[in-house]
């Protein structure tokens, strides 16, 4: 804005009509490439901060799986695809040739959230075809979140997970029964 000011204060008090339009032209082009960068920025940032988080959440995942007692082995991260038209990505997937737990990681969970990632839950064995005789449970991970946004998750079956500090934990009781898929 101070550049638009400073500018159009060098304008001359007798400025044309076209002098003006030239002026509001030029001052379009520099607000569009202004936003197209910050926008760029905005995205690059927001990327990188999910995978710091995914990172943190993907460090301990094995670890926080067994002792709830599905013997994982190994993460993938970030596996997408196209079905049909229909575009997926799953966060993290932990695999043991029998069970995989998917991983929605997010910076800030809620319910809406959730509730997306319940329904591409339910279209994982037809996406991810290799999964189909697999037991599939489902978690979500997050730096915040509300309190009813956990609860309606694990009202659903889904191990919720904070990331914590330097790794994660999960919040879910002692005696919680995480859905399959």
């Amino acid at each position: 804005m101070i550049i638009f000011l400073c500018y159009f204060c060098s304008v001359s008090q007798h400025a044309t009509i076209q002098e003006l339009q030239d002026l509001d032209k030029e001052l379009k082009i520099l607000f569009r490439e202004t936003d197209r960068k910050l926008n760029k920025l905005i995205y690059t940032f927001e990327d990188q901060w999910g995978r710091l988080i995914e990172s943190l959440v993907e460090g301990g995942l094995v670890a926080l799986m067994k002792s709830r007692g599905i013997d994982v082995h190994r993460t993938s991260t970030r596996v997408s695809g196209d079905y049909h038209g229909r575009q997926y990505e799953f966060d993290i997937i932990a695999h043991n040739g029998s069970e995989i737990v998917i991983v929605e990681v997010k910076s800030g969970l809620n319910v809406r959230k959730v509730k997306e990632f319940l329904d591409e839950l339910s279209q994982v064995k037809i996406w991810l075809h290799e999964y189909k005789n697999y037991k599939v449970y489902g978690a979500v991970a997050f730096l915040k979140s509300n309190e009813e946004s956990t609860k309606f998750a694990e009202r659903q079956g889904l191990f919720v997970i904070k990331a914590t500090g330097d790794s994660s934990r999960i919040l879910n009781q002692s005696d919680f029964v995480a859905r399959i898929w």
